[in-house]
């Protein structure tokens, strides 16, 4: 399952994802998890030091790599260059997977253990001095976008990917690439703002929506959230011990977390499995189509000097029954 998890800025949404890792690490599911925020702090919110946060290996630095290994023999793709953030696979594409060794994840991810499990961890890499001026940071998560692009997951495997803060989601075509997206709100007119572009952006798209409210302190703060966003509210958290050790560098086991917390950890994992039936991936792919010829014709064409329209493979639905034949 692809799993996303956005909001404003400071919504908490980087701790409630490293939680929600933690617990399926916990339960033994295989996880992928990616930090596409420019801020770059889930390394640090699933316990590794400074150092080892700063050693992570940048994907958007390793573009190169994915892209060639991605591109495998697909006669329309003619070079890795001309790949862009929304190449969609085709006939002799190569395809990811969750459960496996491959070229990318050995450049791109490294294991964190967790208690109960151990999950591989992937980081964009963040916005550096270097990036003024000659890039943004959109062209970094594009490299997350691909490889959603090109990975078939199945029941029971969970991506889980801390995206950018606020509406910055919705530059690419990546907010429509998860099965299911939790919004994190605080209950504040800031706080639902990002919950209302986020649902007026992706109401065309088919995407599967839902609140968690944060920081919530009482019966009117839960008043105020079920007003402004209905039955998009799936469940709400609030103050945590051990949250707060969590962030100080010393979190105690992680089956000590509060019992309201767990059970909301336990909620979202309920929410995410529910939509494993919901899955179209004639619609899956039809999306990716539909952002990728968009691009070629708004910049990516003019900036590779290919027709990237040919990219597309008529034929080819991405899907778990094409993995062993690609």
């Amino acid at each position: 399952m692809k799993i996303a998890f956005v909001g404003k800025g400071g919504s908490g949404k980087t701790t409630l994802s490293s939680l929600f890792i933690r617990h399926l690490a916990a339960s033994g599911a295989p996880v992928v998890a990616v930090d596409a925020d420019i801020n770059q702090h889930l390394g640090a919110a699933l316990g590794l030091d400074e150092a080892e946060a700063a050693a992570l290996p940048a994907m958007g630095e390793r573009l190169p790599l994915i892209k060639d290994h991605l591109r495998g023999s697909n006669p329309r793709i003619t070079s890795a260059e001309t790949m862009i953030k929304t190449t969609p696979p085709g006939e002799g594409s190569r395809l990811l997977r969750v459960c496996e060794d491959n070229p990318v994840y050995e450049a791109c991810a490294r294991p964190v253990e967790l208690d109960g499990g151990t999950v591989r961890l992937m980081v964009t890499g963040p916005f550096t001095d270097a990036d003024l001026g000659v890039a943004c940071y959109h062209s970094k998560t594009g490299a997350v976008e691909l490889c959603l692009n090109h990975l078939v997951d199945g029941q029971g495997e969970y991506v889980v990917v801390d995206m950018t803060a606020g509406s910055d989601s919705f530059a690419s075509g990546m907010f429509t690439r998860f099965d299911i997206t939790f919004l994190v709100a605080e209950p504040t007119r800031k706080g639902v703002s990002v919950y209302r572009q986020y649902k007026e952006y992706a109401r065309d798209y088919g995407v599967v929506l839902k609140v968690v409210g944060n920081k919530v302190q009482g019966q009117d703060d839960l008043d105020f959230l079920r007003a402004e966003v209905g039955d998009d509210l799936l469940m709400t958290v609030g103050h945590s011990d051990w949250v707060r050790a969590m962030e100080k560098g010393r979190p105690p086991r992680f089956e000590l977390l509060e019992d309201a917390n767990r059970r909301a950890l336990r909620a979202l994992q309920v929410a995410a499995d529910a939509t494993y039936e919901l899955r179209d991936w004639e619609r899956y792919t039809r999306q990716m189509v539909h952002f990728h010829l968009k691009n070629a014709a708004t910049w990516g064409d003019a900036r590779t000097g290919a027709d990237l329209a040919a990219q597309v493979d008529p034929g080819f639905v991405l899907g778990e029954g094409v993995v062993a034949s690609a």
